[in-house]
């Protein structure tokens, strides 16, 4: 559970980043035609008198709660054991995992965890 917490901590920041630095995804972010880039960054996207309505924030919380219940799950949370600590592959997303040899997956299981 660490590891995936560090991983989801990681892409946060790199959120933070991207969209502080002017990055938004085009188009809208809802029916009424309101963009990306039209809400503010970080905390105020959710909390302030500009965020983002109620429903979508609740839509967000709902979509994480999805993925973290029946997605990312790992063999303390009933699926089965994968093939080493941070395996969240579930059998269904491999990646090219399977075509590495041990030596490449030992070194790149060793820079995640110790960089």
């Amino acid at each position: 559970v660490e590891i995936k917490h560090g991983r989801i901590s990681q892409l946060a920041f790199l959120g933070q980043i991207t969209t502080r630095a002017g990055y938004h995804l085009s188009g809208n972010i809802d029916g009424a035609g309101d963009s990306f880039d039209s809400f503010p960054n970080g905390f105020a996207a959710i909390g302030g008198p500009d965020s983002i309505p109620g429903a979508g924030t609740g839509q967000i919380i709902a979509f994480i709660g999805l993925l973290e219940l029946f997605v990312m799950k790992d063999s303390a949370n009933g699926a089965e054991a994968g093939e080493f600590v941070g395996d969240f592959r579930n059998g269904a997303l491999d990646f090219g995992w399977d075509t590495f040899d041990e030596d490449t997956k030992l070194q790149k299981r060793a820079v995640e965890l110790n960089q």
